[in-house]
């Protein structure tokens, strides 16, 4: 007699979960919605009411706000774009052969030096940021982009270093002798065997490599002064700075012009993003 209730307990529960996953959802989503719908409202109206829909519709906002720091925004696109990539090939290249060094190389004192690689993790930034503004200083690259990419070919990044160090060691070694039984070097093995296998890590890299680099605030403001040379969230930065706090519907256009590449490119890459993570994690 109590067999048929389980399969309705189960149901009102699959029901009830759904509700507050959907509650949720709005929650977490709102604050994206009215920011997207406040850029399209008349300046006038957009802390009037909280519902994020422009009943009178209009494009001002971004006509205006698009040069509205003395500087066209596609500039600071350029420059951010500019940083992004650069540091997204520096990341996949040089963290890659790093990788492939710990994981698959034997050289003196090679578990110290990736304990102590893994011990940069637990450093942050700002410990760091007088003495490399120091080196930079001394080298003139302040208000260059090259403080904000040279670090990154150089294999600065070591969550990405630990990130393919595991995908690789899931690599069977099999495949390194066999290619070494045919004459293949260390480079080659690396170029041929290990790169085309380790494509999901280096997706995944590529990818958060791209949106944190976009995103980056705090190391862009240290090293750039120039508003020819800021990127995009200096950019929104400057703007609030210029518009005195006043034209706030410029700035919500600019700030929804902002998360179009990295939305982007996160949706075009989101299956391969979370099949990298998933793969490195089973490996």
């Amino acid at each position: 007699m109590t067999t048929p209730a389980l399969p309705r307990r189960r149901a009102r529960f699959h029901w009830r979960a759904h509700v507050v996953l959907l509650l949720t959802l709005i929650v977490m989503i709102y604050p994206l919605v009215w920011l997207v719908g406040a850029s399209f409202k008349p300046e006038n109206l957009i802390f009037t009411t909280v519902n994020p829909l422009p009943f009178q519709f209009t494009v001002a906002n971004y006509l205006s706000g698009w040069t509205a720091t003395g500087t066209s925004f596609s500039v600071y696109l350029a420059n951010s774009a500019t940083v992004s990539i650069c540091v997204v090939v520096g990341n996949l290249v040089s963290c890659s052969m790093a990788a492939y060094a710990f994981a698959r190389l034997d050289f003196a004192l090679r578990r110290v030096w990736f304990a102590l690689m893994l011990g940069t993790l637990m450093l942050p930034f700002q410990a760091t940021l007088i003495p490399q503004y120091t080196i930079f200083y001394q080298l003139n690259w302040i208000n260059t982009f090259l403080p904000l990419v040279v670090p990154y070919l150089l294999a600065y990044d070591a969550f990405f270093i630990f990130l393919m160090v595991q995908f690789i060691r899931g690599i069977p070694r099999e495949l390194d002798e066999a290619a070494a039984l045919d004459g293949a070097g260390q480079l080659r093995v690396f170029l041929t065997i290990t790169v085309p296998l380790l494509r999901p890590a280096l997706i995944t890299t590529g990818v958060l490599t791209f949106i944190w680099t976009f995103n980056d605030f705090l190391r862009q403001l240290v090293y750039l002064s120039d508003n020819s040379r800021y990127t995009v969230p200096l950019g929104l930065n400057s703007f609030i700075d210029k518009a005195s706090g006043s034209s706030y519907g410029g700035m919500l256009a600019m700030s929804v012009v902002t998360l179009v590449p990295t939305v982007a490119v996160f949706l075009i890459s989101q299956r391969r993003l979370v099949d990298g993570v998933a793969n490195t994690g089973i490996k």
